[in-house]
Order: structure tokens, then sequence, then C-alpha cells
């Protein structure tokens, strides 16, 4: 039986619903909750999150994938309360954002420690919540090289992808030579990568989407709603139809079966303001409205939210 890690047990992948396959309870860098102006308490967190996990349940939403990664703000017994308070089933994550938000302890770690890291956050669990993982995150650090550390985060990835059956989600896809390279040495389908923000207005002249799409990978346009048109868009935003128009390129290219959507918004930011007016609910507010107006039919939808994520969150044994 097909089957998915969430924070309160194994799932099967046909009860995940409409997936939001790459968001943030709340994320913060380390040593952020030493400031005194942005840390919020538990209770100013709750008072943040359960609203917009509430009405993300109400719009048909099923599944809410944390890819916040270890050293970043991952509370794994507070995702597990949130998940019984609205039924939205939570997949957390192991593994790191990125090499430049990983604490000295593991910047010094090797990839043998990496993996058994990993594999232990998957198959036994996070801590002692009782949790276990359901992907892995890496990323490309600061900069738009992959470094040697993330290089060794990326090569541990694949070895706990291989054993455990668990995929691996990117931040950025950008430079992924080295990343593609890594994972056909270490034996990784790249149909277990889903290669993150390939539509965000940074990076995406520089992320070559197709080719990656041609190699077998799974594709991310996932920072939907970050866009020039808020009252105060983030560095990474662009505008709406840009984006629309180049995710519609890419599917029309062939793609749709490698392409995932989501909107990277974070429910409670951790010491730093977030960004107003973004939410995972732009998925039904605007970007599924969105994709009607273009044509797409209720099947192609239901492909990019509910089919493509369940496939690619599945567990391969």
């Amino acid at each position: 039986m097909s089957r998915v890690n969430t924070v309160l047990g194994p799932i099967p992948a046909e009860e995940l619903g409409v997936v939001a396959v790459h968001e943030h309870i709340g994320y913060g860098m380390p040593g952020s909750e030493l400031d005194t102006k942005w840390w919020k308490t538990p209770e100013q967190r709750y008072e943040e999150t359960v609203p917009k996990l509430r009405k993300f349940r109400e719009y048909g939403g099923g599944t809410f994938v944390d890819v916040t990664g270890i050293c970043n703000g991952r509370d794994i017994d507070y995702y597990k309360s949130l998940s019984a308070k609205t039924g939205v089933h939570i997949v957390a994550c192991t593994g790191f954002v990125g090499g430049d938000t990983a604490l000295p302890f593991f910047e010094r770690a090797g990839v043998d420690y990496l993996t058994r890291q990993f594999v232990h956050e998957i198959t036994v669990g996070i801590g002692d919540t009782g949790s276990k993982a359901g992907v892995i995150k890496v990323g490309v650090s600061r900069g738009g090289r992959m470094t040697e550390l993330d290089k060794r985060i990326y090569r541990a990835a694949a070895r706990a992808a291989v054993t455990t059956g668990v995929p691996i989600l990117t931040h950025l896809a950008i430079d992924p030579e080295p990343a593609v390279a890594v994972f056909e040495e270490e034996g990784l389908p790249l149909d277990r990568v889903l290669f993150g923000h390939a539509d965000d207005g940074v990076n995406a002249d520089s992320t070559p989407a197709a080719w990656l799409a041609g190699l077998g990978g799974r594709i991310g346009f996932d920072t939907f709603g970050y866009e020039t048109e808020l009252e105060d868009p983030p560095f990474w935003a662009r505008p709406r139809q840009e984006r629309l128009d180049h995710f519609l390129d890419f599917v029309g290219k062939g793609f749709l079966d490698k392409a995932l959507v989501s909107a990277d918004a974070n429910c409670s930011p951790l010491g730093w303001p977030g960004v107003k007016g973004h939410t995972v609910n732009y998925l039904f507010e605007d970007l599924i409205p969105d994709l009607r107006g273009a044509g797409l039919d209720e099947p192609t939808i239901r492909k990019l939210l509910e089919d493509n994520p369940a496939d690619f969150l599945t567990i391969r044994d």
C-alpha cells in the first residue's frame, strides 16, 4: 500500500487530497530566537497559524508539507497539535534549507553522520516526538553556487533517499549540475527530486527547468503569490502574470507530469517580519482561478495539486 509519513503517522497517499508541497509553519534563521522584536511566543504563533490552516482546510486543502528543516524553527510537537486541531495533514522534513542555515555542529559533520541523522529521522523519528519525516530538504547556499557543505548535505540526502524511499525537495535549482551529478552517483532517480523555486523573481532565469525535467527531475513552481503587486513585495517577488506565463509555458512544453505548485508561505515568521498579504491560501484564492482563466481544465488542475504531489511523496520501498 502506498504511504506517506505525516506528523500523526503514515497515511495512504490517496488520502492526501490537495497538497501544498512547499510551505512553512514557521521559519527563522538560526539565532533568530534572540531577536526580541520579531520572535513570537507560542501563543502568538498559534493565533497566527490556526486560522490559515483552518481556511486551507475549508477551501479543500488536505496536506501541508513543511520544509523548514533542522535549525530553522522546526517544532514537531507543535505541528502535531496543529494537525489535530485543524484536520490538515502535516508532513515534516529532515535536512536543511541550505548549508548556510546549518549550525556549526552540522557544518563540521561528514556525509556518513548526516546520512545517519536523516535516516534516523525518517525511520525512527524526530527527537522524542515519535513522528517520522516524510521528505528530505536540501538547498543551495547564498551566493548562487553550491558550497562544499551543500554538496555533503546533498550526498547524504541522496543516500538517505535511496535507503528509505522518501523524496528530496530542494531550495533553489540554480547551479544544478553538481546536484545532478551527486544524485546520479548515488543511484537516486531524478523523479525522486523536486527542484524548487524555479519561478522566483531572482533565480528563474538561472534555473534550467526544461533541462532538469528532461532528465527526469520534478520542477517546483512554488513561490506563487510573491508578486510585485504586493504592498511591500520581497526582493524575490515577480509580476503575477509573468510568473503565470512562465509556468504555462513550462507545462505547454509537455512537462505537466513533472510540475508541482505551491506558495512557499510562512504561517508565522520567526525572527523576521515575513511578507504581508501572502499565505498558503493563495493557491485557492488566486492560483486556481488564474489557471482556470488560462484554460486549464479540472483534471489538469487536479493533477498539479493532487496526483503529482501524491506520486512524489509516496515512499518507494
